[in-house]
């Protein structure tokens, strides 16, 4: 029970709304450490295991630290805190009044002053749901896509913020299999809304249950979005091709383990970076057919074999060869 008048009265009927805007499913509160007496108060973690839309999910956790006091022999919560950065916190229903559209296989959600995109975004989301649905490698696609639509301080904030400047979506493991999609509403044209969401959910359904982090095997993570992203279209209509040309006119010459891109690149050396993997990805479909690619990538992404490894298995060939075949690609199809 929360006291009256208290800060933690407002976060719960926030959270109330939002939650039951986003259709939860399930809902268990559990106590995790032992009640901590800090003065007149004590503090209480609890983790929330939970989710969303579909009949019989599987929950994944939230856990934040509660503050009580004693009132007449009765506990009431005077505060709770958000779920902390180092487990993607906040969520944006812990941190914002939620508004959200319901869709036949998506969820899109945003606050009240970005509520004027809201219907775009989902009619774009379940339509890039067809294609992301085709690249889950484990045969069992997202039964719903969540989507978060943030605007400028919602973007500083959600799941911690402190994303590279050039970051224009993400998808976030969130427990229990399922992966949050985030956008930048900032600057984010109609025009390039489509392709972002093919790509991000594509993460979504590709990716381990756990996420991935991707190091050396960036290239191949992101070429699998970008590949969904460019929606078939033919390499000459790829949107960073001029990029990846500035790159390999300054020498580039691989390896694909160093594409990926540091968190100060500039604009044209994030979409080149991008450029590399689609290209080398699109070159592997090319070669040997877009199943036998995704074998490959599940090899890699989620059994965690070597390339190396992988390459012999799933192609016939080694790695090193393969790889420079990509890399010749990739300069030839940007010269």
């Amino acid at each position: 029970m929360a006291e009256p008048k208290s800060a933690a009265l407002g976060a719960l009927r926030r959270q109330f709304r939002s939650l039951r805007a986003l259709k939860v499913r399930a809902w268990q509160v559990r106590i995790t450490d032992i009640p901590e007496r800090v003065g007149a108060r004590w503090r209480v973690a609890v983790t929330y295991q939970h989710c969303f839309v579909d009949p019989g999910c599987i929950t994944g956790p939230v856990s934040i630290e509660t503050t009580w006091v004693e009132r007449a022999g009765v506990p009431r919560m005077v505060a709770l805190a958000p779920s902390p950065s180092a487990q993607d916190g906040p969520r944006p229903w812990e941190a914002s009044d939620l508004v959200v559209a319901v869709g036949r296989r998506a969820v899109v959600a945003t606050t009240a002053k970005q509520k004027g995109r809201l219907a775009e975004v989902l009619r774009e989301a379940e339509r890039a749901a067809e294609v992301a649905d085709r690249y889950a490698v484990d045969g069992t696609p997202p039964r719903h896509y969540q989507i978060f639509y943030a605007g400028e301080a919602e973007w500083g904030r959600w799941y911690g913020g402190d994303r590279p400047e050039w970051t224009a979506g993400y998808a976030v493991p969130v427990g229990g299999g399922h992966f949050d999609v985030v956008l930048n509403g900032k600057d984010l044209h109609s025009s390039v809304l489509d392709d972002l969401l093919r790509h991000e959910m594509t993460h979504a359904a590709s990716l381990p249950s756990g996420g991935y982090r991707t190091g050396d095997n960036w290239w191949l993570v992101e070429g699998v979005a970008d590949l969904a992203a460019a929606g078939g279209r033919p390499v000459s209509r790829y949107e960073s091709l001029g990029d990846v040309r500035r790159l390999v006119s300054g020498g580039w010459k691989g390896p694909l383990s160093a594409a990926e891109p540091g968190e100060r690149a500039t604009d044209w050396q994030v979409s080149a970076a991008y450029g590399v993997g689609y290209l080398a990805v699109r070159h592997l479909v090319d070669r040997f057919g877009e199943q036998t690619m995704l074998d490959f990538f599940k090899a890699v992404v989620h059994e965690r074999k070597s390339p190396d490894e992988a390459s012999t298995a799933v192609f016939g060939e080694s790695w090193q060869s393969l790889q420079d075949d990509c890399v010749s690609y990739v300069r030839s199809a940007a010269s």
